[in-house]
């Protein structure tokens, strides 16, 4: 294993095919695996070296379960900043062969990176082969998860190395809207992954924000304005009528987007919101006594469903931004828009999948362009710099968006 860690820190220049690609390939043939990390070597070298002292086995250390260095990230690490065009064409060579050997494309390393974080800090750009090669493979990845499983998606969660206790893996988990990490079986967790717990889960509305009261989630904050008057822009794609139009919004929340929806005075403003809380909350504000606006009661799956079962509402618009979902509950949201949006109608929704970590988030990108496009939908994504407006997350248990850039999606009828 040493030989191959050595190879791919790429010591010698220039990066030819002929020197690393058959080396490579021959370690990988000889039994040596695409999934070994740098941790597992370690520990594998500690429990030898304590044998030949006669010394009982030590417990793995924190490091160990905490990081799964893999020899893609050791060659991302080495990529040279002054790489040629055709030393870029050798080393995507060697990813392609790691890949096909079972590397893993999500993993975190010592450094809490992904090999997408390495690259990028390698100057390899989100056009760039290599980084490309590698939203590929999380996409397909999670294709080939999906048909596996029969159709159930458990999304960033496939690629475990062979030798390793899957509770020792650390790999990017949160599959997107608003969530924390995968449900476990602490309570205080499942409020950000099981809807039914987050619904009995007591709210606290701040200043700049929504959280969960017991242990500090966050469930909207006010940095999401700016996405939020944009989304609202989207949601009438007929600008010069807006008067004229119904839309319908999925979450509440603090209300930014229903505000700006309310501006520009739509015909009729649906709100569907499920927690208590929130719903006290409108009450309060006075959402309930406005003329156009109609407070769907409950979850979507359920209010959602009777309007298509009745068939006399359609929607110009319809935005969702809900909490403690998955990706597999979009996947059964777009079962109802497509029912529920007129021809020319646009959906969009807010855009946190994946936004843990940009890899994951590009990969989400694509991953909702093949879903709709099973719908006969397109997704048209504009992208908005966050530069300086996303907050320091004191104030809540963890961040739910971690990227420099907001891509905002428009989903409609090709």
């Amino acid at each position: 294993m040493s030989e191959l860690h050595t190879l791919l820190t790429l010591p010698e220049r220039p990066i030819s095919e002929n020197y690393y690609v058959s080396r490579l390939q021959h370690f990988l043939q000889s039994g040596i695996p695409a999934t070994y990390t740098l941790e597992q070597v370690a520990a594998f070298e500690r429990e030898l070296r304590d044998k030949s002292e006669g010394k009982e086995r030590e417990e793995s250390s924190d490091d160990d379960k905490t990081s799964n260095t893999t020899p893609l990230h050791i060659l991302a690490r080495s990529l040279p900043l002054d790489i040629s065009d055709d030393e870029l064409q050798v080393v995507l060579k060697m990813m392609n062969i790691l890949f096909e050997y079972g590397a893993g494309w999500n993993f975190i390393d010592f450094e809490d990176k992904t090999v997408g974080d390495l690259l990028l800090e390698r100057n390899q750009d989100r056009e760039s082969p290599l980084y490309r090669r590698l939203v590929e493979a999380g996409v397909s990845a999670e294709l080939l998860l999906r048909r596996l499983n029969g159709g159930d998606i458990e999304f960033l969660d496939a690629d475990k190395p062979d030798d390793i206790d899957p509770e020792e893996v650390i790999q990017v988990t949160s599959d997107g809207q608003k969530q924390g990490p995968v449900a476990s079986h602490n309570d205080d967790e499942a409020t950000a992954t099981d809807q039914q717990v987050y619904l009995q889960t007591k709210l606290e509305y701040k200043d700049d924000a929504l959280i969960t009261k017991n242990n500090k989630d966050g469930v909207m904050m006010d940095w999401e304005t700016k996405i939020m008057k944009i989304a609202s822009k989207t949601l009438f794609p007929n600008p010069e009528a807006t008067n004229s139009a119904t839309v319908l919004n999925i979450g509440f929340g603090m209300g930014i987007i229903d505000t700006f929806i309310e501006a520009q005075k739509p015909y009729r403003h649906y709100i569907c919101e499920a927690h208590p809380d929130v719903l006290a909350k409108m009450k309060e504000d006075g959402w309930y006594e406005k003329n156009n606006v109609i407070i769907l009661e409950g979850r979507w799956q359920d209010t959602l469903n009777k309007l298509l079962d009745e068939g006399e509402v359609f929607f110009d618009g319809i935005y969702y931004d809900t909490f403690s979902e998955h990706y597999q509950d979009m996947l059964d949201l777009y079962d109802v828009i497509v029912g529920l949006i007129k021809p020319e109608g646009v959906f969009s929704f807010f855009n946190g999948l994946g936004a843990d970590r940009p890899l994951c988030y590009d990969v989400y990108r694509e991953i909702v362009e093949i879903d709709v496009a099973n719908y006969g939908m397109k997704c048209d994504y504009t992208e908005y710099s966050l530069d300086k407006q996303l907050p320091d997350w004191n104030d809540v248990k963890q961040s739910y968006f971690n990227c420099n850039c907001y891509y905002h999606p428009r989903i409609s009828f090709a």
